[in-house]
């Protein structure tokens, strides 16, 4: 893969990322339950690629494992916040929230990888930060819209944090096995807290977890690690930020879901510093 095909995979994987929020909207099922499905169907599918195309999927040191445990942790909050967001509040409030993650790259790639910080992206980050300002209706938890925008903050620092330590890993193991051991983690961190829930999916929401499992997550994540081989965490965060863009469009065109215009407002000045 060459930097101009890296780029071309980040855009797909985030067209499916970007199908996520809408999905999970027609689910009866809780936030991590939807997590916990699709985790498990992401996993399974992930180790059977594995086993047929014979990778390699043995760890080279204790501290990789560690960190890829701690990867997979930190995964099961994105995927728990962010769906609980667009559950609790709008397709277009997790999204836009989740494009505040590269202010978050911005500060956290010069820590790991003892890079210089410029003040060209503090100002950036400044900018963001009023975008999402704005988006927020009135500073109480009282409201769906604040509550959703908190635990969207909370998914794209989680995101933040997976995507500078997966640039790291990307260049030690295949991206698949990266996926595998992420997610892996994630369905078994979530199986406690899911097995003391009475939740019966029905044969929709199961077909549904399918889909989300195989395609927006072992396929669209894999597809993910893998570009970052070929280019930075700041820049595929700046191509995710349009994860707002079309899962606003998917949400209006399949669930008829109008975006204010303080969301609108908050995505032009979110997504226009960040690009």
């Amino acid at each position: 893969m060459n930097k101009k095909q890296a780029l071309i995979s980040v855009n797909l994987a985030v067209f499916l990322f970007a199908t996520a929020a809408p999905i999970a909207k027609g689910f009866q099922l809780p936030s991590i339950g939807i997590t916990f499905g699709r985790v498990f169907f992401s996993s399974i599918t992930l180790l059977l690629f594995c086993l047929i195309t014979r990778q390699d999927i043995r760890v080279k040191k204790k501290s990789h494992l560690a960190l890829l445990l701690v990867c997979g942790l930190v995964l099961a909050l994105h995927w728990w916040t962010f769906l609980g967001s667009a559950q609790i509040s709008t397709v277009a409030i997790s999204t836009i929230t989740f494009s505040t993650f590269p202010l978050f790259v911005t500060f956290l790639e010069p820590l790991v990888f003892h890079e210089r910080l410029c003040k060209e992206n503090v100002i950036t980050a400044i900018i963001v930060l009023i975008g999402v300002f704005i988006t927020i209706p009135e500073f109480t938890l009282a409201n769906q819209m604040s509550r959703g925008i908190l635990v969207g903050m909370i998914s794209s620092l989680a995101y933040a944090v997976l995507t500078v330590l997966n640039r790291f890993l990307s260049g030690q193991y295949q991206s698949t096995v990266v996926s595998l051991y992420e997610q892996g983690t994630a369905a078994i961190s979530l199986a406690p807290i899911v097995l003391t829930m009475s939740l019966r999916p029905t044969g929709r929401e199961l077909g549904l977890l399918l889909f989300l499992g195989i395609a927006t997550t072992a396929l669209a994540h894999t597809i993910f690690i893998n570009s970052l081989k070929h280019i930075s965490a700041g820049l595929a965060g700046i191509i995710a930020s349009m994860e707002s863009v079309y899962g606003i469009i998917i949400a209006l065109a399949v669930l008829g879901e109008v975006p204010s215009a303080r969301e609108i407002i908050g995505a032009v000045i979110i997504i226009g510093a960040v690009v």
